[in-house]
C-alpha cells in the first residue's frame, strides 16, 4: 500500500496560526508594510527550495479567509487543542503525507526567519531516518536572556542530542572563581518532526517536567525520544507586541530599500 517508501522523504512546512493571543489579539493578520504578517511568513517559506509544500494551520475563519485572499494553502484544525503540537499533528494527518516525511513547524509570528534555518532544522531528519525530532539553538549573546524565563536554555550531549530544556539558566555555575563562564544556548522555536513521530508524540501523556516548565519538548525527552539540536547563527525576531511589529517593519523596510 505505502508506495512512498522508496522515494526521498519530502519536507512540508506547517505554519500554525491562532487569532487569540494574550498579548496581541489578531496577531497573524496584523499588517506589516501593508501585508498581513502571516503572508510575510508564508511567502518567505515558499522561497525555501527544500520545501515541497507550505500550509497554514488555523482554527479561525478570519485567518483562513485572510490566507485564501493571498491564495495560500490553509487547513482547518479543531479549536480545542491543548498544545501547538496537537494542532500540528492534526494538520499533518489531514495533509495525507507519508510517515517518513519531515514536517517543519514555522511559527506564524516570525516573519523575518532566514531560509537557511529551515534547511538546518530539516537536514538531520533527512540524514538519519531513525531520528524523530530536531530543533534549533543559538548561542546566547545578550546577557539579559540568560536569566529570562521567556528564553529557554538547553544543554546537550557530544552528539548534539538534547539533554534538557529549561527556563532556568542551565548549566548552573557553582564556582564563581572559575575563569571561564559557561556558554549558554537558547532554544529557537523551529522544530522538525518525522511525520510518524508527531502522531506518537500526541498520544503520550503530559510529562512531569513538561508540566512544571510548560515546555512541550520535554515530553519527548521524558519518554526517551531523541531531539537533535542544531546550532544556528541566526537569531530570530518574534513578534509578541506592537513594539516588536514596528521593529520588524523597520527591518523589512531596510531590506527592501
Amino acid at each position: 500500500m505505502d508506495h512512498h517508501d522508496t522515494t526521498e522523504p519530502k519536507v512540508v512546512a506547517i505554519i500554525p496560526a491562532r487569532y487569540h493571543s494574550n498579548r496581541f489579539e489578531g496577531k497573524p493578520v496584523a499588517p506589516i508594510l501593508g501585508k498581513p504578517m502571516i503572508q510575510h511568513v508564508y511567502e518567505r517559506a515558499l522561497s525555501v527550495q527544500l520545501l515541497s509544500r507550505v500550509v497554514i494551520a488555523t482554527d479561525d475563519e478570519r485567518i483562513a479567509d485572510c490566507v485564501r485572499s493571498f491564495e495560500g494553502e490553509v487547513v482547518m484544525t479543531r479549536a480545542d487543542h491543548a498544545s501547538g503540537t496537537d494542532r500540528l499533528a492534526e494538520a499533518a494527518t489531514k495533509l495525507d503525507i507519508s510517515e517518513q516525511d519531515v514536517v517543519v513547524n514555522i511559527q506564524g509570528d516570525q516573519p523575518l526567519f532566514p531560509a537557511e534555518v529551515i534547511e538546518q532544522v530539516a537536514r538531520p531528519l533527512l540524514e538519519d531516518p531513525t531520528l524523530p525530532m530536531s530543533t534549533l539553538i543559538y548561542k546566547i549573546i545578550r546577557k539579559e536572556e540568560i536569566g529570562d524565563p521567556n528564553h529557554v536554555k538547553t544543554v546537550f550531549d557530544r552528539n548534539n542530542n538534547a539533554l534538557y530544556f529549561s527556563r532556568s539558566p542551565i548549566p548552573f555555575q557553582r564556582d564563581l572563581n572559575e575563569v571561564t563562564e559557561p556558554t549558554y544556548y537558547k532554544h529557537l522555536g523551529f522544530y522538525g518532526y518525522r511525520k510518524g513521530f508527531l502522531l506518537t508524540f500526541v498520544s503520550l501523556p503530559e510529562g512531569e517536567w513538561e508540566r512544571f516548565e510548560k515546555l512541550e519538548q520535554l515530553r519527548a525527552l521524558e519518554f526517551g525520544y531523541r531531539i537533535k539540536v542544531v546550532l544556528t547563527e541566526y537569531d530570530s525576531v518574534e513578534v509578541d507586541t506592537l513594539k516588536d511589529l514596528k521593529r520588524v517593519e523597520e527591518i523589512l523596510r531596510r531590506e527592501q530599500d
